[in-house]
């Protein structure tokens, strides 16, 4: 039998060696320890910064677009025919109750008042003159009561002619604002035509239509206000928030009221109404920590107990210089400020302190 060469046997060696070590690895985790794979794995996973945001108790405000309007708004209308005789209300100026914006040509009435007068200072003697000729038997008490119907009847005649000749001044029903004059002198107007429009300005409203998620929010009474466009800022209460929600954006009409006693604010102006809604749970986050899902909405992605990925969707509620006030978060949330664009729900990564 030949002998191996020496030089060949050294090789065959090294490949043994070479081969049992590779065996041993693959056995044995190739000797790393358990903490050094984890290690690694860690090292593999996305890693974004996060910071503890608690959870606060907070007055809540429900926030909404506006706009001023007139308390009441009352076109005036006439109550009788006639020729307009006089315009004594300005358009636009401020009128009391009861003053006079429109009238009417008296014509004819003044004398069917005169008329119906002087009938009943008759009826009034044939009354007393049949009293006393019952009271002397010479009349009958059928014949009284008769004479006092017909001054019953005399004294209706007065009182329509009066309310007729009244019905030539069509005055303002309450204090407020004449707005629009709808007849000028000469005009003929019939029953129910109109001769202007009043509104009334104090108290002001200010209305909106709130979302139905915020509806269940808003109580009577509640405090609110309202930032014009101007800057300038109101105060009141709500007065009424529907209990029926418009058919078309499934919203629910809002009233709030507030004194408006130069009525420096007008109606139909565009406002910002904001809405005390009580104390609820709020979190203050970054600005640059919001992001849109799949669905479009706005959120913020967070951590959770095993450093996976979640996505809460939430409303702005303010905007601080210290971040935004957000609800839809619950308890003490690890928000994701820095990698939040770069990870997806359900995703494990590797949270590091926010710096």
């Amino acid at each position: 039998m030949r002998r191996l060469k020496p030089q060949y046997a050294f090789i065959l060696a090294v490949i043994g060696v070479a081969v049992l070590y590779f065996l041993v690895r693959s056995l044995f985790g190739g000797g790393e320890t358990p903490n050094a794979a984890e290690a690694k794995t860690a090292e593999a996973l996305p890693s974004v910064q996060a910071t503890l945001t608690p959870e606060t108790a907070r007055e809540v405000d429900v926030v909404l677009r506006g706009r001023t309007e007139a308390t009441r708004a009352v076109v005036v209308r006439s109550e009788t025919a006639g020729v307009v005789a006089a315009t004594p209300a300005a358009e636009g100026s401020f009128v009391r109750k009861g003053q006079v914006l429109c009238r009417l040509a008296v014509d004819a009435r003044q004398a069917s008042l005169d008329q119906a007068r002087a009938n009943l200072r008759s009826r009034q003697l044939q009354r007393q003159a049949a009293q006393q000729l019952a009271e002397k038997g010479y009349r009958s008490q059928t014949q009284v009561l008769e004479a006092q119907a017909a001054l019953d009847a005399a004294q209706a005649q007065v009182r329509q002619a009066e309310i007729a000749l009244s019905q030539v001044d069509i005055r303002a029903p309450f204090a407020g604002v004449f707005d629009r004059r709808d007849a000028e002198i000469g005009t003929y107007l019939a029953p129910g035509q109109a001769c202007g429009t009043m509104i009334e300005l104090d108290p002001l409203l200010v209305v909106g239509d709130v979302p139905e998620t915020d509806a269940a929010k808003l109580r009577l009474g509640a405090p609110a206000s309202a930032t014009l466009i101007s800057g300038q800022k109101l105060t009141g209460k709500v007065r009424y928030v529907a209990r029926d929600a418009d058919p078309q954006t499934r919203t629910y009409h809002v009233e709030v009221i507030v004194p408006n006693p130069g009525l420096d604010v007008r109606s139909g102006l565009s406002a910002e109404l904001k809405i005390a809604a009580g104390m609820g749970a709020a979190h203050i986050v970054p600005v640059s920590s919001l992001v849109l899902d799949a669905s479009g909405r706005q959120g913020v992605r967070y951590v959770l107990a095993d450093n996976r990925v979640a996505f809460a969707p939430v409303t702005v509620l303010e905007e601080t210089p210290q971040g935004l006030w957000v609800e839809g978060l619950s308890g003490p949330v690890r928000v994701i400020t820095v990698g939040q664009s770069f990870v997806a729900d359900g995703q494990k990564v590797r949270v590091v302190a926010a710096r």
